[in-house]
């Protein structure tokens, strides 16, 4: 019953299973959901859904990882997270949105200095950290991309 549970959780019901790129696969849907879905559009309730997905994903991830191996690509629930977290509090809108699903897959597949050293972490704390960070890591560049486009008067006529 245990693993039945955690393959269904860590791959985000099946999502995981998706033959090519699962992680982008999922990362995609979730930005879509949060764009036709406006209830995740409130910080709070993102961030206690990332919180409780979050303890959900280190658990199952480590279930998954004793299974299948280290970080196995049918485990999705991270990108899930790290996907949410870069939607956190952004304007509304298409192109925040798309900024933020590609922000979120280049730091999660780049994974650059500390989002690779978090990736190392043991068990299923590894697997989700590693996308936390890039989450926060696009987050913060969707911010600072609106600033700037913001600021030179490029943002209204996107």
């Amino acid at each position: 019953m245990k693993l039945f549970f955690a393959k269904i959780l860590s791959t985000c019901f099946g999502l995981g299973y998706f033959p090519v790129a699962p992680g982008t696969v999922t990362s995609f849907v979730v930005a879509l959901g949060y764009f036709f879905l406006p209830v995740l559009h409130n910080p709070v309730l993102l961030l206690v859904l990332v919180l409780f997905s979050t303890g959900i994903g280190i658990w199952a991830g480590g279930v998954m990882e004793e299974l299948f191996g280290n970080d196995p690509s049918i485990v999705t629930i991270d990108e899930l997270v790290g996907q949410w977290l870069a939607l956190v509090a952004l304007p509304e809108g298409v192109w925040p949105v798309a900024f933020a699903f590609l922000f979120f897959r280049f730091f999660d597949i780049a994974k650059p200095g500390p989002v690779d050293a978090l990736q190392r972490l043991p068990g299923g704390w590894g697997i989700m950290l590693d996308d936390v960070l890039a989450g926060l890591f696009a987050n913060v560049s969707v911010r600072a991309l609106i600033f700037l486009l913001t600021f030179f008067h490029l943002w209204p006529s996107l």
